[in-house]
């Protein structure tokens, strides 16, 4: 199997790079990208069951990896949810798969957002961990829009072993992640 484009172009391009520009004393100092988590919450799952098996479905075939339900901790009558009741949908990516989907979310799905005129650069977490919103599950060319009963978005988040936002910005633009506007404080 061959190596993806993204992890070839770390290790060829980016290493070096960051290790300039942050003046590390080492290679093994540069960060990287631990894993990308995805997070689909399906909280009006709680009336139709049947939209977690989709959620499933879906998250599995654009990530190419199988995706687990997520369930309820405590039973809140209010909002007629049991306890151990799926309410969403997760998958944690390493690897090769990772850079793969990575690959696909930069350079195929982000483009075909409405009206996209890049990512915030307001999603870092202040350890160098970047979670990003998709509003819409269509924009991955893995989803027929004909299939699709129900527009949801998910979560991404990526998780980085960088020790400050900056550093994990600078990863995640050399990697071809299409930032909106610059880092700042």
């Amino acid at each position: 199997m061959a190596t993806p484009r993204l992890k070839d172009k770390y290790t060829k391009e980016v290493v070096g790079n960051l290790k300039n520009k942050f003046q590390y004393k080492s290679i093994m100092q540069v960060p990287k990208i631990d894993k990308i988590c995805i997070n689909k919450g399906m909280g009006i799952a709680v009336t139709d069951k049947k939209l977690i098996d989709v959620a499933l479905e879906e998250i599995t075939t654009i990530t190419g990896q199988k995706a687990v339900a997520t369930k309820s901790k405590k039973a809140i009558s209010n909002f007629k949810l049991r306890e151990n009741q799926p309410i969403g949908v997760r998958v944690t990516l390493r690897g090769n798969t990772m850079y793969e989907f990575l690959d696909r979310l930069v350079n195929i799905a982000l483009p075909r957002v409405r009206d996209f005129k890049g990512v915030s650069a307001k999603g870092f977490d202040g350890h160098g961990n970047y979670t990003l919103g998709v509003k819409e599950q269509i924009i991955f060319p893995e989803i027929s829009i004909d299939k699709v009963t129900k527009i949801s978005g998910m979560d991404i988040t990526f998780v980085t072993t960088a020790k400050s936002d900056e550093e994990s910005y600078e990863l995640l633009k050399a990697l071809g992640m299409p930032f909106a506007n610059a880092y700042k404080n």
